[in-house]
């Protein structure tokens, strides 16, 4: 998935995490400086001043941007937000409160960090479903306490009957793109409800019926519709009455949004969770829910069938693993576009001594991470895509190749990056034929990241009568035909069009990162492309800057990925950095704080002995952990060998 505004995609980031304790200081402040001197190279290619314009975004019906209450202290001194959990045992942070304390229902009962994940991501479908849900897909990373990584991809399908020029029509000869976000051929065949199965049976305690059950009872009772809820409803108000199913269970009977405080039931989606639960995922996959979908198909002109809900499989993926400063960086690999550009960008930032730019002109560090954004979002156009499909060069991840595209970089003035660049070896490839994020940690040493979709705000708008499933419209992450932007301004190259069974190229990120082989932070966000560059921040900001989670969190964000070719910055960012940064050359586009992306993460602090767990601020949500029986450790896991220690 990939979101242009946040009111399109809002990211959801669940997370609980338990690590190991670790005496000292701060870890992520401690972090080495590898690479340059203090002597900053300069770029060996041609300097092209920027076009010096100011563009403004018309605000939306979206809240403005939020300013975080003043800073507070615990007791032990660490920084806090009212956005920010701590506690001993474990954290959850999501987008919504009420698929926190789902994940933390899980915790009570026995379950550990994969379940709580899944609970709060099924709560999630019923809550803030206009993000995700079971009628799209997601990307699963687990740590396992045996020290194992393992990654799960339930990302969306295209049916069997698309094909290259599925969006052509053929007699004007030119494409159709509101085809791949509207309506039914907009909507590829729903990966998340096999990935979640996947991931229970084989790393939780609980069963799927036991996490299903608690969402259906919110779906049957209702939830009070929130602030955000009803401006997402009014922002595709149009198009959702363009489908009398999805208007009749999203919108009031005079077709306008629900209300803030209207209580919104939605007996068909609990009717389709209780099903499930009683009958297993083959009720949704080779049973009534296909069957339902496909009639419907049929008779709307859509091209899945029940065969392509039967022929759905999720893939077991090698995690992508590479490192920054000391610490180990665990990533989600193709077909997702962030764990390979997060760790892109990370390999040309190594070179740079960050943190004293930082300390000494922090805009000029602000430019230089830009830079190296907008190379790796040229290289995003043309080389990625389904790794079952097309042959993507692994050496874009090289040291080889970082330390050609640094040479690109100037330190002092914007550079014009004409198209992708060319990594070494390109024959060595990858082998392996608005969204919500969550994360969830345990004291066994589980732990998990999920980024989970159906792409833009309530999908493709589609609800089939009589299942409560608002289906995704993924089809619009593929390449519809090459330079056509998608929804978010993405441009594509042959490498990510319309194949059937093809999964489209993605910019969810995932990530868990490691310090001596122990997972000791995990992040995700949502918001489209902008994912890659929130998660980034959130990574440079807490190895190379040293900040808190909620330190990170109140900092105004910039985003750049090529094309568009200016610098997206929240209107947060104080004028006087704007004028910098305008000064280096960027042309800058304001963006209300509803615009930039949704990060949530959590982190260890081996200072205080505690979880630190950060809601984004700039949407609703809950940080907040729960005290549970202590379970035995296995002999290996990271908390017995710290009680080891201690003894």
């Amino acid at each position: 998935m990939t979101p242009t505004l946040l009111s399109r995609h809002a990211l959801l980031l669940f997370a609980l995490l338990v690590v190991v304790p670790i005496s000292g200081r701060s870890i992520f402040a401690q972090a080495p400086i590898a690479g340059a001197g203090p002597e900053i190279r300069k770029a060996k290619v041609p300097v092209v001043q920027a076009k010096t314009t100011l563009r403004v975004v018309k605000p939306s019906v979206d809240a403005g941007p939020i300013e975080p209450d003043s800073i507070k202290r615990f007791t032990d001194g660490s920084d806090f937000y009212p956005n920010v959990g701590v506690h001993l045992q474990n954290m959850v942070a999501t987008v919504d409160p009420q698929a926190t304390d789902a994940g933390l229902d899980a915790l009570r009962k026995g379950g550990n960090a994969i379940d709580a994940a899944i609970a709060a991501c099924l709560t999630l479908g019923v809550v803030d479903g206009y993000n995700s849900g079971i009628g799209g897909g997601c990307f699963i990373l687990v740590h396992t306490a045996d020290g194992q990584l393992h990654a799960i991809d339930g990302r969306e399908t295209a049916p069997a009957a698309a094909h290259r020029d599925f969006y052509r029509d053929h007699q004007t000869d030119t494409v159709n793109p509101e085809a791949s976000r509207l309506g039914p051929n907009a909507v590829a065949v729903p990966g998340a409800l096999k990935a979640f199965e996947e991931a229970v049976d084989r790393f939780g305690e609980l069963e799927l019926s036991d996490l299903l059950l608690p969402a259906a009872q919110i779906a049957e009772e209702g939830f009070a519709v929130s602030n955000v809820y009803f401006r997402r409803e009014l922002k595709v108000l149009d198009e959702i009455r363009k489908f009398p199913e999805t208007a009749r269970v999203l919108l009031t009977p005079e077709g306008q949004p629900l209300p803030p405080g209207y209580v919104l039931r939605q007996p068909d989606l609990a009717k389709t969770y209780r099903n499930i639960a009683q009958q297993g995922t083959g009720w949704f996959y080779h049973g009534p829910f296909a069957q339902t979908v496909s009639r419907w198909m049929q008779s709307n002109g859509g091209a899945i069938t029940e065969s392509d809900f039967a022929a759905y499989k999720t893939v077991t993926r090698q995690p992508l693993r590479s490192t920054y400063r000391g610490f180990e960086v665990i990533g989600f690999p193709l077909p997702s576009s962030g764990g390979l550009h997060v760790t892109q960008i990370l390999n040309m930032l190594e070179s740079f001594p960050l943190r004293q730019i930082h300390q000494t002109d922090p805009v000029q560090a602000m430019h230089i991470v830009a830079e190296a954004m907008k190379l790796a979002f040229a290289d995003r156009a043309y080389w990625p895509g389904d790794p079952a499909f097309v042959d993507v060069p692994s050496s874009l991840i090289s040291r080889e190749y970082a330390a050609a595209q640094i040479d690109k970089i100037d330190p002092d003035q914007v550079t014009q990056v004409v198209s992708h660049g060319q990594p070494p070896n390109p024959t060595d490839v990858f082998v392996d034929r608005h969204t919500t994020h969550i994360s969830t940690a345990d004291a066994e040493g589980n732990w998990v990241a999920i980024t989970s979709t159906i792409n833009t705000s309530f999908g493709s708008k589609v609800i089939v009568p009589g299942t409560g499933v608002i289906l995704n419209n993924e089809m619009d992450d593929f390449s519809i035909a090459p330079g056509v932007p998608n929804h978010f301004d993405l441009i594509g190259n042959e490498n990510n069009s319309v194949q059937a069974g093809k999964r489209p190229l993605s910019s969810m990120s995932p990530t868990i990162v490691l310090k001596d082989g122990q997972p000791v932070l995990t992040v995700g966000a949502a918001g489209g492309p902008k994912i890659i560059t929130q998660v980034l921040w959130a990574l440079i900001n807490t190895i190379d800057f040293g900040m808190t989670p909620g330190q990170i969190m109140a900092q105004p964000r910039i985003h750049h990925q090529w094309s568009p070719d200016y610098l997206r910055v929240e209107s947060t960012l104080p004028m006087e950095t704007r004028n910098r940064l305008h000064s280096f050359g960027h042309e800058l586009f304001i963006a209300e704080s509803n615009e930039v992306g949704v990060c949530q993460m959590i982190t260890f602090d081996p200072a205080t002995g505690r979880f630190v767990g950060a809601h984004d601020a700039r949407v609703p949500g809950k940080a907040s952990g729960v005290s549970v029986p202590s379970k035995e450790q296995p002999s290996g896991s990271p908390l017995r060998q710290a009680m080891a220690t201690d003894r």
